[in-house]
């Protein structure tokens, strides 16, 4: 995996003074996200000052991809470049405030781009509030290969959404997910991972047998799925860095799938169909013994653990219909949450803890929601023909899932919408797409 250093611009706050400056606000430039945002902050991103000959390609594209980011999530709108009034030619130099408040520029992301004799790579910036002219937290500086340039530029756009939502970002992040090309009829599978916004695709393994259900490690190295390749469904581990992978569980006449690995990476939890019953189990990856966690007669699968790996959400259709439950993470009773109207399904725990998202299916349409872990306060944020299969972006504030669409001609696509329910959008892929799962942010 490819290294990236940052370091604080400590030895370059003295030159920038802002004294004298009018404070049009009475407080620093911040977006509560928690409230509901409806109109975007209008930001300005000069593109970044090339320092070296060879860094000026490199510094027009990270700008980009910083605009990108910080655009695409509906919180902020990039004011077009030909209504600058200035721009900046130094990235030492005083920032012109007047003229950025002239153009309703709330923030301004200067940066600078260098190459060295090497071929490593130097990106720096800074972010003002235009409208109280102060620099919001100190400058940083990445360096690292070239080709880890866009994520350098993630790591940017990660850091400016930082300081003004002050919450985590997602940008420098992948997402596993299962490739799908050709006819309805004759669709070839195979895992893919990929940027979070489409760039950088790789694919994990080939067409031949069917995958499923791909799920990130904790740590974003190893990947669980499902696979078809032995002619029954078993669970496999996969190695990110090697691309080698084995099989997790390979019991005679049993069916193994819907795997999740536990907070600590240690545990994984999946769903072992035998004799024509389905219950979750819980196995020690390293040590290979397992437990079941579920005893009843009816279909137990989809297990999703809280962030503290005390409890685990699970579908199951005991009640009749299929539902969602909580129970301990070491099994025992367990708790039904979900008392609406339809069939909920594929739940997962948010990273932050406070909510679970799920698929419900209700009078012919699917949906992803969300609802508080006690089952509360439910809300659809989509709506469609077929939506399922939701995963959390690192921060816990948006969701992707896979949307497919109807008739003989229908394919899947993976699409991304916030917790609020706003900002529904296509995530860029090559060909079709299911089954997303997000990665923590990458160190």
């Amino acid at each position: 995996m490819k290294k990236i250093i940052a370091t604080l611009l400590i030895g370059l706050l003295g030159s920038l003074q802002f004294a004298g400056l009018a404070i049009a606000q009475s407080g620093p430039l911040r977006i509560e996200i928690t409230k509901g945002v409806i109109e975007p902050i209008p930001y300005a991103v000069p593109a970044f000052i090339a320092e070296t000959s060879g860094a000026g390609q490199l510094a027009q594209d990270i700008s980009d991809v910083v605009a990108a980011d910080l655009s695409g999530t509906g919180l902020f709108r990039q004011i077009p470049k030909d209504a600058f009034i200035s721009t900046i030619t130094n990235f030492a130099s005083p920032v012109q405030f007047a003229d950025w408040k002239a153009i309703n520029a709330q923030a301004l992301i200067s940066g600078a781009v260098s190459v060295d004799g090497g071929g490593n790579i130097s990106v720096k910036f800074r972010v003002y509030d235009v409208f109280s002219g102060q620099e919001l937290g100190n400058g940083l500086r990445f360096r690292g290969t070239r080709d880890g340039w866009r994520r350098m530029a993630h790591k940017v756009a990660d850091a400016v959404y930082s300081r003004i939502t002050g919450e985590s970002g997602y940008f420098d992040s992948r997402v596993v997910y299962v490739s799908e090309t050709g006819p309805k009829n004759d669709r070839k599978k195979r895992l893919a991972i990929m940027d979070y916004d489409g760039a950088g695709l790789k694919f994990l393994t080939d067409s031949n047998s069917i995958v499923l259900a791909p799920r990130f490690s904790p740590t974003g190295d190893r990947v669980l799925y499902t696979s078809y390749e032995t002619g029954f469904p078993r669970v496999f581990v996969l190695d990110v860095g090697s691309v080698t992978r084995r099989a997790l569980e390979d019991q005679a006449g049993t069916m193994s799938f819907a795997p999740r690995f536990s907070p600590d990476g240690n545990d994984v939890v999946f769903s072992i169909t035998e004799g024509g019953n389905s219950d979750i189990y819980r196995m020690n990856i390293a040590s290979g013994r397992r437990a079941r966690l579920t005893s009843a007669p009816s279909i137990e699968t989809a297990p999703s653990f809280s962030p503290d790996g005390n409890k685990i959400v699970f579908e199951s259709d005991r009640s009749g219909t299929q539902q969602l439950y909580v129970m301990s993470a070491t099994g025992g009773q367990a708790q039904r949450i979900s008392f609406g109207q339809g069939r909920y399904g594929t739940p997962v725990w948010s990273p932050r803890g406070d909510l679970i998202a799920f698929t419900k299916q209700n009078k012919g349409r699917f949906h992803i929601g969300v609802m508080r872990i006690d089952g509360s306060e439910e809300r659809l944020l989509t709506a469609s023909f077929l939506d399922e299969g939701p995963t959390w972006s690192p921060n816990g504030r948006v969701i992707m899932f896979t949307r497919e669409t109807q008739g003989a001609k229908g394919s899947a696509s993976l699409y991304s919408v916030d917790v609020s329910g706003r900002n529904l959008k296509p995530v860029r892929t090559q060909g079709g797409g299911s089954d997303p799962s997000w990665s923590p942010l990458q160190q």
